[in-house]
């Protein structure tokens, strides 16, 4: 699916970006004098699995994906990112857009389409290293719904030469959705540039081409997930001789090695060997000692940002637990409790653990009347993509999801999200659970951070529910809690205690 949008100069950006006032003071100073490679980022990878033959994503799909008027937004508490810096190379923080020396198409695309009044704090501090030369690899951190989509697509937009008809930036991403998710972004971020885009995402039976039929591709910007973008890489029909910029989108997935490690590394090195220079940018709202320490000997002379893990939860995000005594507990709770009680719903992402849990607990909440979908990794793409649109456009409320949305998904309307099962490192066959004490179970952090970053995205207000069942879940949360090192608010099972921590997170 290529895209093609031709610029617009008859438009005055200049008349656009007049309406907006800047706030300098809200920008913290980069790092700019040589400093000693520190640790960054303290977070875990995350468990979602995607596959994918080479397919174009389906036009009416993106359609769906609407960007969100962000313009009246309070930004997350991130004022305590701290930028490490190399070399000798001088980076100063832009209070505004303009700071950036982007053409004018761009900042019309900023300020029009995003509809964007000045960069957030991860834009401000981290934009400077990526658009200056001499174009030096980053390693980025920050919280969920801080803005670093528009980091990164802006960083490919800005590297592109529109007269070059040829493959120039490269974003992957781990998920079908995600790919899609961003490819709309760039989109609508790069409208009146004339730059050229191609998703490149697993195929569904409607849009599937034979390898042997397709085209080379001449799309200046490719997205999409790594199993695809390596078979049209390796059957020649995508070229990398000019690739000047590649992203890694949830990055501590990309290159973890419960993740696509394997993929990511042959595409990291075949662009190497064709291109002369390529800047490398790896994005991720977590990151984990393994990953830290496998990419610091992959990526040579980098920037750094990171947040201490402490601060990584979202604090405009309320979280609590409640501790059932059985799983019926938890279906009677979300019903009568939490969507009863909620008169300021936005809508809801329930997270499970498991392809069956969602399939049981879908079959109960709609057994009470309740309208839900439920997406996991095992359906087709069609009925993936079917889902995900309904979800976008508001027809559905509730969305039943096994981790395959914890990473990225963006929908602003969500300001509820329900851990109906918290997330496992690993899932013990029932055998080896039998025999070893429940202690050795731990829970997966940054899958936790991630789906909490689902709600609250870009400092909205938003609550989450952990829903406890027994003493190993209990415990679970308890390490949660003691490794971010922040307190999760216990609430009753009673009307007069959900009502409060509902208000408390502004949802009644």
């Amino acid at each position: 699916m290529a895209d093609h949008t031709a610029p617009d100069s008859t438009s005055d950006v200049s008349a656009a970006a007049a309406a907006v006032t800047a706030d300098s003071s809200s920008a913290p100073p980069v790092v700019t004098t040589p400093v000693p490679k520190r640790a960054w980022g303290d977070e875990e990878d995350d468990d979602v699995v995607e596959s994918g033959d080479s397919s174009s994503a389906p036009s009416e799909y993106l359609e769906s994906l609407k960007i969100q008027d962000e313009t009246n937004l309070e930004e997350p508490i991130d004022s305590n990112i701290t930028a490490v810096t190399t070399g000798d190379t001088p980076y100063s923080s832009a209070s505004t857009f303009e700071d950036l020396n982007l053409s004018k198409e761009l900042l019309k695309g900023l300020y029009v389409e995003m509809k964007f009044h000045k960069p957030s704090k991860i834009q401000a501090i981290s934009l400077p290293m990526i658009l200056t030369p001499p174009y030096k690899d980053l390693i980025a951190q920050a919280h969920n719904g801080s803005g670093k989509t528009t980091c990164f697509v802006l960083g490919m937009l800005s590297r592109v030469d529109v007269n070059l008809k040829a493959p120039q930036a490269f974003c992957i991403c781990p998920t079908r959705e995600l790919a899609m998710q961003n490819i709309e972004v760039l989109k609508k971020m790069g409208k009146y540039t004339g730059i050229t885009s191609e998703c490149a995402v697993p195929a569904d039976s409607a849009n599937y081409i034979p390898m042997s039929k397709r085209p080379p591709i001449t799309a200046q910007v490719v997205i999409g997930t790594p199993g695809t973008i390596k078979k049209w890489m390796s059957s020649r029909k995508l070229g990398v001789s000019c690739v000047k910029i590649l992203v890694f989108d949830e990055a501590d997935h990309m290159l973890g090695e419960d993740g696509f490690q394997d993929d990511s590394l042959r595409i990291m090195r075949d662009i190497e060997r064709s291109s002369s220079h390529c800047q490398v940018l790896l994005f991720s709202a977590t990151f984990d000692e393994n990953v830290k320490n496998f990419v610091s000997r992959v990526v040579k002379d980098y920037n750094q940002l990171f947040v201490k893990k402490e601060e990584l939860s979202l604090e405009s995000v309320k979280q609590y637990k409640l501790i059932c005594p059985d799983e019926l507990t938890k279906i009677r709770v979300i019903k009568d409790r939490i969507f009863e009680l909620a008169d300021k719903l936005g809508q809801t992402i329930i997270f499970v653990r498991t392809r069956n849990s969602a399939g049981m607990l879908h079959k109960a909440l709609v057994d009470l009347g309740y309208e839900v979908t439920t997406i996991q990794g095992a359906l087709t793409t069609e009925i993936r993509d079917k889902i995900i649109k309904e979800f976008k456009d508001g027809l559905t409320k509730v969305l039943i999801s096994t981790d395959l949305l914890a990473r990225g998904f963006d929908q602003q309307q969500v300001n509820l999200v329900i851990n109906y099962d918290l997330p496992l490192k690993y899932e013990p066959s029932p055998q080896a659970t039998k025999y070893r004490s429940s202690s050795l179970s731990e829970p997966n952090y940054e899958v936790y951070l991630h789906r909490i970053g689902r709600a609250g995205r870009f400092g909205r207000k938003g609550a989450v529910f952990n829903l406890l069942c027994g003493d190993e879940e209990i415990m679970l949360m308890d390490k949660i809690q003691n490794h971010f090192r922040s307190e999760i608010i216990e609430v009753r099972d009673s009307d007069e205690d959900i009502q409060a921590a509902l208000k408390a997170a502004g949802l009644v």
